[in-house]
């Protein structure tokens, strides 16, 4: 007899259905709360659902800063500009537009209303001061040119343009010009700057004498202009520039860079040919060195003067000069000390010296062993020439001789097997004409 169900319930629990129909299988999961908005003030509100940028320029106007705000939508619309015409292959190199960094946002509106509030009471070196701060805030390579703007905006405005922070955007101007190549806008700032640091006497941000600095550039500049003049061989104009900025390194005190402006004007003379002033200079230029235990100075000095003293034809001073740098001097670069063995070597291998240039060339080897391998096999290739050309010239002795003999003939056939002579045979041709 078959049982009946009295139970009607299923067993298996309901399907919840939500719209059409359809199972809602995330019923169960709790709703995340939203933020309750109703209770903020008018302001709040307005400052948690609109951007940043929004924000700060509201704020702006309705706290009476006008000009800030001009200022602040000018730079994120140069920004944009920036970006617009960027190459697309390079956009990938540009940092985040500058609505979307909240810290150079917010630095860009506090200077900016300082600024506007200082200009409102006729405090123009204050705001110098700011739009300088403002400048230097930007420090990365990539916010260059917002650091450019903004010292124009200091350096280049009327009021407060003799003031110190105008000073020293001035100076850092003629500085990012020289090393960005613009030669005649550096200059213009550089003179300018040592002008008025001249008669204020100021300092810049960190302490340093902002006259110290306008010379520094000064002298970077003029060395700059030299250089197509001595490439073109135009030896009075280039000798003029680069003696005006030895003038500028001497006024500023600093031993180093005057160091380099002297060697600088001596290697000039050396290329017009006028070694006698060539080596005045030369000799100044080890004298700093020497001072300031300026090793790598001090071998480019020396070489120097050995090229000069051998385009004058003395040779034995030339001589006595590389081996100051072979065997005496003990503050010089490694690599000064292998290029002079080397020359040393060139030297008696024109003479036909070959004992002492294999002596040269093996000293610059083994000197090179730990410089690099550029450098060693350049003394490896010299030392191999110099090793043949010295056996080609014992070789040649023995087959060249006027009674040939049974020893000659056993020596040649020793050197065949070895390729070395006995020491007799080395003795008797320890010198060998270049011609050979």
């Amino acid at each position: 007899m078959a049982v009946r169900r009295t139970n009607n319930k299923s067993f298996l629990p309901p399907i919840v259905k939500g719209k059409k129909g359809k199972s809602n299988r995330f019923s169960s999961i709790p709703e995340k709360p939203q933020a309750d908005l109703s209770d903020l003030s008018e302001q709040e509100h307005f400052r948690r659902t609109k951007s940043l940028k929004q924000v700060i320029c509201v704020e702006m106007l309705q706290d009476g800063f006008h000009r800030s705000f001009e200022r602040f939508f000018h730079v994120l619309d140069l920004d944009q500009e920036r970006r617009d015409t960027t190459c697309p292959t390079l956009a990938d190199t540009l940092p985040p537009p500058l609505v979307q960094q909240p810290e150079k946002l917010h630095t860009m509106r506090k200077r900016l209303m300082s600024a506007e509030h200082a200009e409102r009471s006729g405090s123009w070196s204050v705001v110098c001061e700011q739009f300088l701060s403002l400048a230097l805030f930007f420090s990365s390579p990539k916010d260059l040119w917002l650091r450019l703007h903004f010292l124009h905006v200091c350096a280049d405005r009327e009021q407060g343009r003799s003031s110190r922070a105008a000073t020293e955007a001035i100076v850092h101007l003629a500085e990012i010009y020289l090393e960005q190549g613009e030669l005649e806008a550096a200059l213009r700032y550089a003179e300018s700057g040592l002008s008025q640091a001249d008669v204020g006497g100021w300092l810049d941000s960190s302490g340093f004498p902002l006259k110290n600095k306008a010379q520094y550039a000064l002298c970077g500049i003029f060395t700059r202009l030299a250089d197509d003049p001595l490439k073109s061989k135009n030896y009075i104009k280039a000798t003029a520039l680069l003696l005006q900025a030895l003038n500028n390194a001497a006024d500023s005190g600093n031993k180093q860079i005057e160091g380099e402006a002297v060697y600088r004007m001596g290697v000039a003379y050396q290329l017009a040919g006028d070694h006698t002033t060539a080596k005045k200079y030369l000799n100044t230029y080890i004298k700093i060195c020497q001072e300031l235990d300026n090793a790598s100075g001090m071998g480019k000095a020396y070489r120097a003067m050995a090229k000069s003293l051998e385009s004058e034809g003395n040779t034995e001073e030339m001589v006595r000069c590389l081996q100051m740098l072979t065997d005496q001097l003990t503050i010089i670069l490694p690599c000064d000390r292998v290029e002079a063995c080397l020359s040393l070597g060139t030297n008696y291998f024109n003479k036909g010296d070959l004992d002492q240039a294999c002596e040269y060339y093996s000293r610059g080897y083994e000197a090179a062993e730990n410089i690099g391998y550029e450098l060693q096999m350049k003394a490896n290739m010299l030392l191999g020439r110099a090793r043949a050309r010295s056996m080609m010239g014992q070789f040649a002795s023995l087959i060249l001789s006027s009674q040939p003999s049974r020893s000659s003939l056993q020596t040649l056939i020793k050197w065949k097997d070895r390729r070395e002579w006995p020491e007799s045979i080395n003795e008797e041709n320890n010198t060998v004409s270049p011609t050979e």
